[in-house]
């Protein structure tokens, strides 16, 4: 097993990657879009949503290119890591894939462009959340041991029941503002076609350039949010992803934080029956308490999750994949966000030598 961590955009630099190194990590997972380029204040290390959204999505016209994915392979392994896949697509280069717009059959060429690029760059992974409404209703604040800023659910509220404005989709404005009309509603069965039809035609060319595509399930996994159905807000939903196309480049992004809000389900069959199938592209693992839509984030050592568990199944299923600590509570420092991720990794780290296996470093 590999140990990493998950890197913003903003965090894409040596620092960040010396300081993943000095954590024991031994890859990353890097998100591309630039999530945070607005000025509403939307916390940079702990996304919770917000109803008008993160930020703009990117260049409709500018997907990235094999240079621009080299050249950041090379920056990462010369700092002593593996680039180990890119987190989410950007919505201005997929919008009318959730969305079933005019602009569909454009934007699945540019997907699979941008699978051929990740490929040709010797990217392996990718992963994506199938979700038009993408993050929304979380909260943060200090909630969490000894007044540490966590996120957390409290109900629904307008934050996940207040319909989405045309112009956004998965958290991103992609046109150049937010229109003042609703974007009308759909049917889980309709969303759940868009998603087989998307994987029907990317996947074949996944397949061809070697890169998995890893669907992460929703967050937070209520059937509904903002009036927009959710694909995978129960365990037993991961099926239905992995039967849309049977290939080893059909994969999961397994997030047990999210598994373990689902109010159904057990979050170690969960774990134990999708890492034998080797179904599993890499794991966020981070703790909780409670079930949506009241739960709040914890420090890895509490919460519901018997960490050790988890590790002790990864270990007898021979996964030899990623696991990130994807959040982590912010502790009261000049550091933040550093200190909680720190805190994670030493607790995985000391995990791993429990359960008998290495300690994931280079």
């Amino acid at each position: 097993m590999k140990l990493g961590f998950g890197l913003y955009r903003h965090m894409l630099n040596q620092a960040h990657y010396d300081f993943a190194r000095q954590c024991g990590a031994s890859a990353v997972i890097v998100h591309l879009v630039d999530y945070f380029n607005t000025s509403e204040r939307v916390p940079r290390d702990q996304p919770i949503g917000g109803l008008n959204g993160w930020g703009f999505a990117g260049d409709e016209d500018q997907i990235w290119t094999v240079e621009e994915l080299r050249a950041l392979r090379r920056e990462i392994n010369d700092a002593g890591l593996e680039l180990y896949g890119i987190e989410n697509f950007d919505p201005a280069h997929w919008y009318d894939i959730l969305l079933d717009g005019p602009r569909r059959a454009l934007h699945v060429e540019k997907i699979k462009q941008t699978l051929r690029n990740l490929g040709a760059a010797g990217i392996g992974c990718i992963g994506y959340n199938f979700s038009i409404a993408g993050v929304a209703g979380r909260k943060h604040g200090p909630i969490g041991r000894g007044n540490s800023i966590a996120c957390y659910m409290d109900g629904l509220d307008a934050g996940n029941q207040t319909p989405i404005k045309k112009g956004m989709v998965w958290n991103m404005i992609y046109g150049e503002k937010l229109e003042e009309e609703e974007l009308p509603s759909i049917t889980h069965e309709e969303l759940w076609r868009r998603l087989r039809a998307f994987l029907q035609e990317v996947t074949p060319v996944a397949e061809e350039c070697g890169v998995r595509l890893a669907a992460h399930p929703d967050d937070p996994p209520l059937e509904r949010v903002r009036q927009q159905p959710r694909l995978v807000y129960q365990p037993r939903m991961f099926d239905r992803i992995l039967d849309a196309k049977p290939s080893p480049s059909n994969a999961l992004e397994l997030c047990l934080g999210t598994v373990a809000e689902m109010t159904e389900g057990c979050v170690y069959d969960t774990v134990d029956r999708y890492t034998r199938s080797n179904s599993v592209a890499y794991i966020h693992l981070r703790n909780v308490a409670g079930k949506v839509p009241h739960y709040r984030e914890t420090f890895i050592d509490e919460g519901d999750i018997d960490v050790l568990r988890v590790l002790g199944i990864l270990k007898r299923n021979n996964y030899s994949g990623l696991i990130i600590p994807d959040h982590a509570p912010q502790m009261s420092c000049s550091a933040p966000w550093h200190a909680g991720m720190a805190f994670a990794m030493g607790y995985l780290q000391a995990g791993l030598r429990a359960v008998g296996e290495g300690t994931g470093r280079v």
